[in-house]
């Protein structure tokens, strides 16, 4: 039994090594980018996203949270603008700061995560002039440091597959949201 016991724990002890050597290859930043094209320019996209108090009619952590807890500060839109937000376990809670805002080409904004996991972010959205006419391609960016425990979370888990399903779903929003 003794024999059984040290080569379970000699085993654990291999796989927790190779665990964090793996961990410790993933890189100290990510970049997380999806884009979509939006036949509508960018003046009628970029108010949504500039002001806070819009981004409850395209934002895809609407519907993982109906009840989340919104507390917003600083300016109405744009520089300044501040939102607060605290949630269930499938939101987390955060604030998030716009930092920039060039209308109507880029929005900047700092994102700092409390819950599950803290983390301090930056998202910027680009607005780029299609070909045709009147339509726009807005790229959402999240990007920022990883963590140790965050490059150990890495090793199990797709980060660009996680946050991305939530930017598709966002972008896809938007579109709908300023194409009718």
């Amino acid at each position: 039994m003794l024999e059984l016991i040290t080569i379970v724990a000699i085993a654990l002890a291999i796989a927790i090594v190779i665990v964090l050597i793996l961990a410790s290859t993933k890189p100290a930043t990510f970049s997380v980018q999806r884009s979509a094209v939006m036949q509508a320019p960018a003046e009628a996209i970029f108010p949504l996203i500039n002001n806070f108090h819009q981004w409850a009619k395209w934002s895809p952590w609407e519907n993982k949270d109906p009840a989340m807890k919104r507390d917003y500060s600083g300016a109405e839109s744009g520089k300044g603008a501040v939102c607060a937000w605290d949630g269930n376990k499938n939101i987390g809670s955060g604030r998030m700061e716009i930092l920039d805002a060039s209308s109507p080409s880029r929005i900047t904004i700092k994102l700092d995560f409390f819950k599950p996991f803290e983390g301090h972010n930056t998202a910027e959205f680009t607005f780029l002039p299609e070909r045709e006419a009147a339509a726009t391609n807005v790229i959402w960016v999240m990007q920022g440091p990883s963590s140790f425990m965050s490059k150990v979370m890495q090793v199990f888990m797709d980060l660009d597959k996680m946050i991305a399903r939530d930017f598709e779903a966002g972008l896809a929003n938007l579109k709908t949201l300023t194409e009718k």
